[in-house]
């Protein structure tokens, strides 16, 4: 089975990769971004696929959602919860008052961002925490650091020069797994919809919303993104996560098409947890 997921070596997607997917026969295969990693999927070159969808400090990865729904067959099979410590990784010699630039990818940046302000430093985006931390080590400079996991500091001998940086010691990223296949199981916890509305009119959502109280359906997360047609109009994902039947979804699914709306069920799931407590990486 072929697994894709964001690279290079050292990232919290490669970790959450490994401790999900854990079959002898897996072939894992690394991209250079997270849109990258879904149209591997998207274009059936790989089986499945694992990405970062949500983090306790920075919210929704929204390149995530965003190239998800770029794919009509996509669907989410699985989710998985990895703890998620950083670090300021340096090569040998830096000091950290000489510190001026740090380097991560945009989701870590904003997972530290009390850190990077309290220290007055610029950031630099790359399209990994790895990806940073390699160039760092070729071009040996001193007055900038990466962030990253520890797991990534041994990879490359980087010195880590401050410790836990995040801004919230819970810190943790929840990754879907996403296939070209629905879930078979019939006991699943989760349920994500994607609704566009039919048209934009004043309490959209709340009679979107609606729906799902008549239902008896339990929503614990609710996203809206844009749309691109037009400014000021969005789609809207909702996870249910109260063993909805079949049935009860068919008949949400239904009441919301009758009022105009499009529907998509991207996928019914149950959620793991990493069984490991050690750092890990974006």
């Amino acid at each position: 089975m072929k697994i894709a997921y964001l690279g290079p070596k050292g990232t919290f997607s490669e970790e959450a990769a490994t401790q999900y997917f854990n079959d002898d026969e897996v072939e894992f295969y690394m991209y250079d971004t997270i849109p990258d990693v879904i149209e591997a999927i998207g274009e059936y070159k790989v089986d499945k696929a694992i990405v970062p969808l949500e983090n306790t400090i920075e919210g929704t990865i929204n390149m995530t959602i965003d190239s998800l729904i770029s794919f009509d067959k996509l669907f989410i099979e699985g989710e998985f919860i990895l703890p998620v410590s950083l670090h300021l990784l340096a090569n040998k010699g830096t000091n950290l008052s000489e510190i001026k630039e740090v380097w991560s990818i945009s989701p870590i940046l904003t997972q530290c961002r009390k850190y990077i302000r309290k220290r007055n430093i610029k950031s630099l985006q790359y399209d990994s925490s790895a990806s940073a931390a390699a160039t760092l080590k070729n071009i040996g400079r001193i007055d900038v650091a990466a962030i990253g996991s520890r797991s990534l500091a041994n990879i490359l001998d980087l010195n880590i020069i401050d410790w836990n940086i995040q801004d919230n010691a819970d810190n943790q990223t929840r990754f879907i797994i996403i296939s070209n296949n629905k879930n078979t199981d019939t006991d699943l916890k989760k349920t994500m919809f994607v609704i566009t509305p039919g048209q934009d009119q004043p309490g959209i959502l709340s009679s979107i919303l609606n729906v799902f109280t008549a239902l008896v359906i339990n929503l614990s997360w609710i996203e809206s993104r844009p749309t691109a047609r037009k400014l000021g109009v969005y789609r809207f994902f909702l996870e249910a996560n109260n063993h909805c039947s079949e049935m009860t979804i068919k008949k949400a699914v239904t009441i919301l098409e009758t009022l105009g709306h499009e529907v998509r069920i991207i996928g019914r799931y149950n959620a793991f947890e990493s069984n490991s407590m050690k750092s890990h990486d974006i």
